[in-house]
Formats: structure tokens, sequence, C-alpha cells
């Protein structure tokens, strides 16, 4: 059965907290490979879904941001629709959702960054990031488990305008030695290459938030390089 099948079987029959159980193991699969994708797909849903409640009312460019963030799998629009839907009824409950996709990359940080950074690209769609958003964002993060340096270069990533923008996203110190420019940069793509992410039995939805997020990393690095004149890697 499909991931999506599965988890429209459950919003046919279940409640969300019923829903979350479907993908209850956390790192270990259980020998069922499918609950590491349903788990990742909901808790993002739900996430972003009550991002964009966080302020008030969930506009439609804040829909738009989530659809940008998350690439639905063509055809499954309307199922993705109808849970962001059940997920932003109100803001409340999200720590639920942010331990579970926590629990499930205990050992992949820089997964649980590229959400915090799809969290910020929906809390700037209408405007500024608000108190109510950025506190939201924070309590994530902190769930999480992320360090403030990686919250602020999903940041960064997300709404750039910040000193040494490149060097945010590389994780650097704007002294940094070329060497340790270029040191960063190869971290920070294989942290990040979706085949690694692949191995991990992500769906096609992280693949390509990973893909957004390896682009970002290469045209920081190229930025850095361009200005100090360094020759092409």
């Amino acid at each position: 059965m499909r991931i999506w099948d599965k988890i429209v079987e459950g919003m046919n029959g279940l409640g969300i907290a019923e829903l979350l159980g479907l993908s209850s193991p956390p790192a270990d699969d259980g020998g069922h490979p499918g609950l590491r994708q349903i788990g990742f797909t909901i808790g993002v849903i739900a996430l972003g879904a009550k991002m964009a409640r966080v302020d008030g009312q969930v506009s439609e460019i804040e829909r738009a941001a989530f659809r940008d963030f998350f690439q639905v799998p063509p055809g499954e629009e309307a199922n993705v629709e109808r849970f962001f839907d059940l997920a932003k009824r109100d803001a409340g409950g999200f720590e639920t959702y942010a331990r579970q996709v926590a629990a499930l990359f205990p050992d992949a940080p820089e997964i649980l960054e590229n959400v915090i950074e799809g969290l910020f690209s929906i809390a700037q769609a209408d405007g500024k990031v608000d108190v109510a958003e950025a506190d939201y964002l924070a309590k994530v993060s902190n769930i999480f488990g992320l360090p403030s340096s990686r919250f602020e270069r999903a940041k960064a990533a997300a709404l750039g305008a910040v000193e040494c923008e490149p060097c945010v996203v590389l994780g650097i110190d704007p002294l940094a030695t070329d060497e340790q420019i270029r040191e960063a940069w190869l971290r920070q793509v294989r942290a990040n290459h979706p085949d690694r992410l692949m191995a991990q039995g992500l769906p096609e939805e992280a693949i390509a938030v990973a893909n957004r997020k390896l682009a970002l990393i290469n045209d920081a690095y190229d930025r850095l390089r361009r200005q100090r004149g360094l020759v092409p890697a």
C-alpha cells in the first residue's frame, strides 16, 4: 500500500491522535519501512498548518508558502489539503508533532534544520515574522534539540538579509580560512545530499526539501568563492 493510501485510510477511520499512532516507532521502523515516511509526512504537514495558524487566520499566501516548501506529490494535492485543514483548526498540540518528527531523526539534525527553514518561509509569507510566530519557531526548534547555530542558519536560508549570509548557511566564521570554507561546504553537501536521505527511507517530499537546501549551500559557497577569488572546486 502506498504511503498516502495509509494516511488517507487513517484519516477516514481515525482521529489525528490515533493517526499519529501509525508512525509511533521512531528511528527503528520495526520491519515497516513506510512508518518513517508516514511519520515525517504527517508531522511536517501538521507543523506547517499550525505555523500558518499561529497569527490568526490562515491566508492563501501562507498556504502557497507551504506548498512551495512541502512539494506535494502529483495526484495527492487533495489529500494534503485535507490533512492540512484538519491540523490548522488551532495552533495547539504542535508539540506532539514536533516530538514525533524529532524522534524519527535523532541522528540527522540537518533534516530537522530543513523543517525549521520551511516553517520560517511560511511565517514570513504574509509579512514579517511576528512575536507569536517567532515563539512557535523557537519552541519547535527546542523540541527538535537544535543548537542556536542551526536555528540561525535555517533562519538565514529562509529569510536572508543577515550579515555574511553565506557564512551562516555554511556554518563558518566570516574570518574562516579558504580551506575551512571548502571543508564546511563539503561537510554540508554530504549531510544534505539526497542520496543519503533516500538511504534513510525518507519520502519524496523530504528529498525535495533537501534538494532546495543543497542549492542554497552550493550558492553560498560560490558567492564566498567569487568574493575571495578562489579556484572552483
